[in-house]
């Protein structure tokens, strides 16, 4: 089974993803360039270090939004890695439910079969009991009897099987409608988020 995200990694990547917008990256690098600039042409030494000190904290704030983006990508890898062992947990279970629905069909038509047969041995019963040696046929007949008790309890055994493989298989492809679903939704997350970066980005900067 793929490991499931925990709450507090939930709650991680929600606030990265909100905090995690790389749109005023570009404005801190033109204010870093600027610092270092004015840095550079400061006329006096009171001057020249409020600029270095800008510098810096323009620099730190890089530093961070880097530390995000990559956790963001770093957690989208591993949220990858969980999706592609569920689908293919999901394809292995699928393969499986066919197998036992069609292994399941294979009893059903024996068991039709024993049915036709139990039908046929009861027209038999009555003809044979109209003959000569009726006491050796009598047993023959009780001990057929029980045989086709024995394979008719065969028959509803296979017929609960059938129903239960196919509310299993049921379930399956809800769980599969579910997931294809929430991988949806997560595109069209990443999808808005892109156009509000590419939106940003746009805009003029004050």
């Amino acid at each position: 089974m793929a490991p499931k995200q925990g709450p507090l990694d939930e709650v991680i990547r929600k606030r990265l993803l909100i905090d995690g917008n790389d749109a005023g990256d570009d404005r801190r690098i033109n204010l870093l360039v600027k610092s270092f600039i004015k840095w550079c042409n400061s006329g006096s030494q009171e001057e020249g270090y409020s600029q270095y000190q800008r510098m810096l904290s323009t620099l730190s704030q890089c530093e961070f939004s880097m530390g995000k983006t990559l956790l963001i990508y770093d957690m989208n890898l591993r949220e990858m890695e969980n999706y592609e062992k569920i689908y293919k947990e999901i394809e292995c279970s699928i393969a499986g439910a066919h197998e036992k629905i069609a292994e399941c069909k294979k009893q059903i038509l024996q068991a039709k079969r024993i049915q036709k047969n139990h039908e046929e041995y009861g027209v038999l019963a009555k003809v044979i009991q109209h003959h000569p040696d009726r006491h050796e046929t009598l047993k023959k007949l009780d001990a057929m009897g029980k045989e086709l008790e024995h394979l008719s309890h065969i028959k509803e055994s296979v017929e609960y099987k059938l129903e239960l493989r196919q509310k299993q298989f049921h379930v399956l492809l809800s769980t599969i409608h579910e997931l294809q679903q929430i991988l949806e939704n997560d595109k069209k997350l990443s999808e808005l988020e892109e156009a509000q970066e590419t939106s940003m980005d746009t805009d003029p900067k004050p």
